[in-house]
């Protein structure tokens, strides 16, 4: 490629009204006028139309993902709740099985133990636990041969046909946690008793807590969250249950799954519609409940989905007043050819901007599927953490962790809106001195590559490395090549390559942009520069692209250069003249 240009010069028009639009003469006013007339509404409809369709699909697409990872989010919370207060429950029925097995190692023990040993042991235990109601100790014969408690008839009773009893005898480990029971005593209860072997006889320390008391340990644990937690059985009576919600023994008000391990689901208990979460013991055969009202459950998703459709309707209706507002002022200006060139050109630079938002609308469905996939994979991880069978650390620190990074991505979605109304817009052009090649970098990377590179279309650059900083609108050179850049793409149908080029010849900066794609005829490249005027298929341009960056050139005392050849490619040469002197310019 030649520095010279074949087709339309960037400096070929200089009258103040656009190129391609007739004269408003006497003669033709009317019909001119009739013709802006046309042109505005098809211009409105046709961009409310092109913006409201695909952005309305993102937005309720968005809103359903959103919702459901809310909600999946939501269980998966309250499950990981329940498997933490699990595993401090299970942690405190070790600790008390611990406590009861020191009994036998204490100095003072013996297999004949006095009323003041038991009364020891019973105080030994009410130190590490209030819940400890009383404390026996049996003989292989299942008699209880020493007790300490409030209930002391119940020394020498044979207990040898308990089920507790029984379980601990026949079962290969050493201690047993039984049901909540009304026993001889006929008050709830359940029994922790320990296996212990003296002289190849087997003995059995005995103590029994109280429900009541493990209620408040348990509720301990469920007020700092905001939740109701109840233990059940595999027959679904309660075994530690809020006095206010249920009666121990009584039918508990959710029966999970009998299976072990942990999960969570929407139920409605008494008429209301509850998220419940359960997760089975490992040292007894209950299962942990915790539930939360949907209403609190949800109330984050809740309050994000409104704020989302609402921020999505205040959206629409800027982007629909913006675009009908800024074609009709647009165009009534034009049809008057009262601005001036440099006015023309800042609306112009707007309304490629509006157009842009259109075409961008699929790019930002692209965009918002990264942290959509990212709230999939880490709620995905979640569940594998909360999987015993991976082994992973299901911690409530770990899943936090994870939680925010879905929180990261919920805010890089909600970001990716506020850019695409940002980009609509008007900024005064301003002259600074930048960096071409980062600009070009800028305009090329992120999404636009991501999508050349998903059309099998291979990004090349070749910079110059030793360019200096000239005097240029960032803005506004950054659209110049977007422009470019969008449209070599579109000319390339199936596999293709974009070069991008820069270099300095001392007085002038020359980016060179070159496709592989279909090229132009000589007459479509006589017209390219008029305004509306566009070579793509209906719908998909609308021929302001190239019209708007040659204006944004010609007002930094740049020119634009073309070149093409039908069937092999197209090359646009982008020339800015090297000023160091510090200029401020107002559009």
């Amino acid at each position: 490629m030649n520095d010279g240009h074949s087709g339309p010069s960037s400096t070929g028009a200089r009258s103040d009204a656009p190129r391609g639009l007739p004269e408003l003469t006497g003669t033709s006013a009317g019909r001119i006028s009739d013709y802006y007339r046309r042109l505005r509404r098809r211009l409105q409809v046709s961009l409310v139309i092109a913006y409201i369709v695909p952005i309305s699909f993102l937005s309720a697409y968005f809103h359903i993902q959103f919702s459901r990872t809310l909600r999946d989010s939501g269980k998966l919370h309250l499950k990981a709740l329940a498997e933490s207060q699990r595993n401090t429950v299970d942690l405190f029925l070790q600790e008390r099985v611990v406590n009861i097995f020191h009994l036998f190692h204490k100095r003072q023990f013996a297999l004949q133990p006095t009323t003041e040993d038991m009364r020891s042991y019973l105080a030994d235990l009410r130190e590490v636990s209030d819940a400890f109601i009383d404390v026996g100790f049996f003989n292989a014969q299942g008699v209880q041969i020493g007790y300490a408690g409030p209930y002391s008839f119940l020394e020498g009773k044979d207990y040898s046909e308990e089920a507790w009893f029984r379980r601990l005898r026949e079962a290969d480990r050493d201690y047993s946690i039984s049901d909540v029971y009304l026993g001889f005593r006929q008050k709830p209860h359940f029994t922790i008793a320990v296996r212990q072997s003296f002289d190849g006889q087997p003995y059995v320390m005995r103590a029994t807590l109280d429900p009541d008391k493990f209620y408040q340990f348990l509720e301990g644990l469920s007020r700092a969250n905001g939740v109701d937690s109840v233990l059940v059985n595999r027959e679904g009576e309660n075994q530690i249950v809020d006095p206010s919600r249920g009666k121990v023994l009584g039918p508990g008000s959710y029966l999970p799954p009998q299976r072990k391990g942990s999960g969570a689901s929407e139920v409605s208990i008494q008429d209301r519609a509850m998220l419940a979460a359960f997760s089975w013991l490992q040292e007894v055969p209950w299962a942990l409940v915790v539930t939360q009202p949907l209403e609190v459950a949800y109330a984050e998703m809740y309050r994000l989905r409104r704020l989302m459709i609402i921020g999505t309707a205040v959206s629409l209706l800027i982007i629909i007043t913006g675009i009908w507002l800024t074609t009709d002022q647009l165009l009534r200006r034009a049809q008057a050819t009262s601005e001036t060139k440099e006015e023309l050109r800042t609306q112009l630079i707007h309304a490629s901007k509006l157009a842009s938002v259109g075409e961008l609308a699929a790019g930002v469905a692209h965009e918002i599927n990264n942290p959509l996939a990212i709230i999939s994979s880490e709620s995905g991880l979640i569940r594998d953490m909360l999987d015993p069978q991976f082994n992973l650390d299901h911690s409530p620190e770990a899943i936090r962790a994870e939680l925010e990074t879905i929180d990261q991505a919920v805010i890089r979605t909600k970001n990716i809106t506020q850019k695409l109304l940002s980009f609509v817009r008007k900024d005064r052009p301003r002259l600074v001195l930048s960096d071409v090649n980062g600009l070009l970098n800028e305009a090329v990377g992120g999404l636009k590559e991501r999508q050349l590179k998903l059309a099998n279309v291979e990004l090349i650059r070749e910079y110059d490395p030793n360019l200096p900083l000239i005097l240029v609108d960032p803005d506004q050179l950054h659209q110049v090549f977007l422009n470019i850049i969008n449209n070599a793409g579109d000319a390339i149908e199936g596999d293709g390559k974009i070069a991008l080029s820069t270099r300095s010849d001392g007085e002038h900066i020359r980016v060179t942009i070159t496709d592989t794609g279909c090229g132009m005829t000589s007459e479509q490249m006589e017209r390219i520069f008029v305004p509306f005027f566009t070579t793509k298929e209906v719908g998909k341009g609308t021929g302001l692209g190239l019209s708007v960056s040659l204006s944004i050139l010609e007002g930094m005392g740049g020119r634009l250069e073309v070149q093409s050849v039908p069937g092999a490619g197209s090359s646009f040469t982008i020339v800015l003249p090297i000023k160091r002197e510090a200029e401020t310019t107002d559009g």
